[in-house]
């Protein structure tokens, strides 16, 4: 039997502060938490302490260069996981009824996920269920991965780093890089590239491309080509990276099928090294603990058919 002040606790609690707190925990920062939810630092640490005061634990111990989650604090974020994935599926909860005709699904990917086989799949559904809406969003791998353990996304279609506890993770395709220029560099059109002739060069690259990242093998490319330390140009988005390599601003690596037509329409120029390019997995990222809606499910059914169906060659992209 609860005693009286658990009786008054969910109703004594802002539960706002669950939410701030969420935010905490996966930014590793009280500064970046605010920065994320737009609110000033201040705001961000009270609203942490008056959490604190109200579950009667240190949720957070927060030294110079130190950011760490207590036992209490793990406990409570799980907490905050189920409710939040609980809140996320009320509106699919409540509409069940029409779900069997008509939904929606909400897809969150990374940045220019290029798959023919993901295409099929759309396709095919999208001509046996009409009625069915889709919402498409572009976020960085880890948000993609939030967002799905959050129950704010059907599913999510990202490149991982580590394994994310909790949630189920399909090979969808893979996907080599290689290094690319645009028509204003020196080395456009050549064909008798060496690596040699790279040293130096300006660069640009994505914000993954770090050490043990999820583009680690695309950094050790770079590192390969003895690239100038420092890349001139940064971004999440792999079409900006496009954008800034066409533009002359350095040397950087995308996709080769993903370059291919504008290499065959004169805008890019792959350069060396031409072989033991790094290969990145892109998965099919779901929570086995949302309740899934009925489109949901033949979607998602649809999407591991496919996968179950297709060699792993075949979903590689060269």
């Amino acid at each position: 039997m609860l005693r009286p002040y658990e009786q008054r606790f969910p109703w004594n609690l802002d539960w706002n502060l669950l939410r701030t707190f969420m935010v905490i925990v996966e930014q590793r920062s009280v500064t970046r938490a605010a920065n994320f939810l737009g609110l000033k630092q201040p705001t961000i640490s009270s609203a942490l302490r008056r959490l604190e005061e109200a579950v009667g634990h240190q949720l957070v111990i927060r030294k110079p260069n130190e950011f760490l989650v207590t036992p209490s604090g793990k406990m409570l974020y799980d907490q905050c996981l189920s409710v939040f994935g609980t809140v996320a599926k009320l509106p699919s909860i409540l509409n069940a009824e029409e779900e069997a005709l008509n939904g929606h699904i909400n897809l969150t990917l990374a940045s220019h996920v290029v798959s023919p086989h993901f295409d099929t799949v759309l396709h095919d559904f999208g001509a046996r269920h009409p009625r069915v809406t889709f919402s498409i969003s572009i976020a960085e791998s880890a948000e993609v991965v939030n967002r799905v353990r959050q129950s704010r996304a059907s599913l999510g279609i990202c490149l991982i780093d580590r394994r994310p506890a909790g949630l189920d993770l399909e090979l969808l395709f893979r996907e080599s890089f290689g290094l690319f220029c645009g028509p204003a560099h020196r080395l456009f059109g050549r064909r008798d590239i060496r690596l040699v002739d790279l040293e130096g060069e300006p660069s640009v690259s994505f914000q993954t491309e770090t050490e043990g990242g999820p583009l680690d093998a695309v950094a050790r490319l770079r590192a390969r080509a003895h690239l100038a330390p420092g890349p001139r140009g940064i971004s999440s988005n792999l079409t900006e990276v496009r954008r800034m390599i066409v533009s002359g601003l350095g040397i950087g690596a995308l996709p080769l099928h993903v370059a291919k037509r504008d290499v065959e329409e004169g805008r890019l120029w792959q350069i060396a090294p031409y072989s033991n390019l790094p290969s990145i997995d892109i998965y099919l990222v779901t929570n086995p603990k949302r309740q899934a809606t009925a489109p949901e499910t033949e979607f998602l059914s649809l999407c591991r058919e496919m996968i179950s169906r297709t060699p792993i060659e075949e979903r590689t992209y060269l």
